[in-house]
């Protein structure tokens, strides 16, 4: 690097959060789900894979298999395997003794016939004592409350776990599927030991379209630790990003920028929807909106839930430096499957605002309005989900992730107050996994097979779909949040045939709009709308 020049981090440089060496989805966060994914799955996983590598190897390469529970790791990654089991069972055994105390508090909870609580307060497990409200539904079936606030400043959350790797697209062949395999040092990886709510992330991320001079690069990773073979020189490049960005004098733009994420940009405000912002390279090109054609500021992030390609740390901690304040939807409070929102992501660097159901938010120049949202969740007791509703120069464009119209009176109630809508977004990924997939790790006893089976994170099928169209009347139909750029397969783990259900229904509800005589289209990659 020349001491006189300005340099960029390059627009191929990816970038992986990690909890104790593992992709830090939103459950890797709230100590409580981490500790039961990390002991529950994630050391399942290494021990298998140290126990038979060739199976998992095998595995990994074959598509059909894609999101399945096999390590991706190279065979010359055993040892560090190794490494990493026996961390995770000597440095933090506090994470498998509080899988333990979970178990044993539902067993103790199930054990109630309806009468007081208080006496079990005694018996609550050393590693849960303390942290948790024991209380009964209105059906007297007994639970807990994890006191989630207390629980983060406890040594139960470990920002010492926490670290980053940094890779080139181009140099790698493809991304591991981010639930089942660890991320190792590697030649092809730098690795460098910073919490996630460490200014270096900001400072990092800022040199996409601020240029920063050799001393400045230096210093910055001079003060961290670092491992792995790729060389810090190979992160920068003295060429500045291309940047193509149209004025919005008197205009709404509407952008989408691949799976469920959306940009919302007036000439005073600037808003992210659920947010995975592809990282370029040769491969994607042009087809991907990338960080470099986002605005220099972003005024609010609005996030639907919190599954992963949804509330996606990876890039949520990318924007950071330029992002005013983040919208989530109320929590319930206390559930390990339905951790707060707010707190995870206040704990990393964020300002957080939660919104009730319908509750809105004036703006510069428009509004946004959360919307409850039904589906997707295995019927779960989750209540930090919402769809966005937007009004901006006049338009009105309703987000509605992976919401299903299981109870349609419900839309009609909410079309009394919004009216019709001129865009509607919305998911059909109507063959969810089942709930084993994603919240096995948080039940401490088998899920039976038939319940597994049956109680899926479905979206909305055609018919679904067509009952909010009826509703909502809108102008323009778009399907979206397949998960069908391949760019994301490391962390959707999916890849769908012609004849999938997902596509024949989304399909069908084209046909449904083009009878109609309303605009529609399944999205792919990236689209831009102008609105004068």
């Amino acid at each position: 690097m020349n001491t006189q020049e300005r340099y960029y981090l390059r627009e191929n440089v990816y970038f992986e959060p990690l909890v104790l060496k593992w992709y830090a989805w939103p459950y890797l966060l709230p100590p409580v789900s981490a500790a039961m994914n990390l002991s529950g799955r994630s050391l399942r996983l290494m021990k298998s894979f140290v126990a038979n590598h060739q199976l998992h190897l095998a595995a990994s390469k074959n598509p059909e298999l894609a999101g399945g529970d096999f390590v991706n790791c190279g065979e010359d990654q055993l040892e560090n395997v190794r490494a990493l089991i026996h961390e995770m069972e000597n440095s933090h055994q506090d994470y498998l003794e509080l899988r333990k105390a979970v178990a044993r508090l539902n067993e103790l909870l199930a054990q109630t016939k309806g009468l007081s609580l208080e006496p079990l307060y005694e018996e609550v497990p050393d590693a849960l004592r303390g942290y948790v409200e024991l209380v009964y539904d209105m059906n007297h079936s007994a639970s807990f409350r994890l006191i989630e606030g207390l629980i983060y400043e406890s040594p139960l959350y470990k920002p010492g776990a926490q670290s980053v790797s940094l890779g080139l697209l181009g140099k790698v062949k493809e991304r591991p599927f981010v639930l089942s395999s660890p991320r190792l040092p590697d030649d092809n990886h730098l690795h460098i030991e910073v919490p996630f709510a460490d200014g270096f992330i900001d400072e990092l991320f800022a040199a996409r379209s601020e240029p920063i001079g050799r001393d400045r690069i230096e210093t910055l990773f001079g003060a961290v630790g670092q491992r792995g073979g790729l060389t810090v020189d190979e992160l920068f490049t003295t060429q500045a990003p291309t940047r193509t960005r149209a004025p919005l004098a008197g205009r709404l733009r509407v952008s989408y920028l691949g799976h469920a994420g959306l940009l919302l940009e007036t000439e005073r405000t600037s808003i992210l929807v659920d947010p995975v912002i592809a990282v370029r390279d040769e491969a994607n090109g042009d087809r991907v909106l990338s960080f470099s054609e986002l605005p220099d500021k972003i005024d609010y992030i609005c996030l639907t839930h919190t599954h992963m390609d949804h509330v996606c740390v990876e890039t949520l901690l990318q924007l950071r430096h330029k992002t005013g304040q983040i919208l989530v939807p109320k929590n319930g409070g206390g559930s390990i499957v339905d951790p707060s929102i707010k707190l995870m992501l206040q704990k990393i660097g964020f300002d957080v605002r939660e919104f009730e159901d319908m509750e809105t938010l004036d703006c510069a120049d428009g509004r946004i309005r959360a919307i409850p949202f039904l589906g997707e969740h295995a019927d779960l007791h989750i209540r930090s989900k919402t769809a966005w509703y937007f009004e901006f120069a006049g338009k009105k464009i309703f987000s509605g992730a992976d919401s299903s119209s299981l109870d349609e009176r419900m839309y009609r109630h909410i079309h009394q107050v919004i009216g019709d809508v001129d865009l509607l977004f919305i998911g059909m990924e109507c063959v969810g996994a089942p709930m084993s997939w994603l919240y096995g790790s948080l039940f401490t006893k088998p899920i039976a097979r038939e319940i597994n089976e049956s109680r899926r994170f479905n979206g909305s099928d055609c018919a679904s779909a067509r009952k909010m169209v009826e509703i909502f009347n809108p102008s323009e139909v778009y399907i979206y949040a397949l998960g069908m750029e391949p760019w994301f397969k490391y962390f959707m783990g999916m890849d769908y045939s012609e004849d999938a259900r997902q596509i024949l229904e989304s399909s069908q509800l084209l046909e449904f709009c083009e009878q109609r005589q309303v605009r529609s289209g399944r999205l792919f990659a990236k689209q831009v709308w102008d609105f004068h």
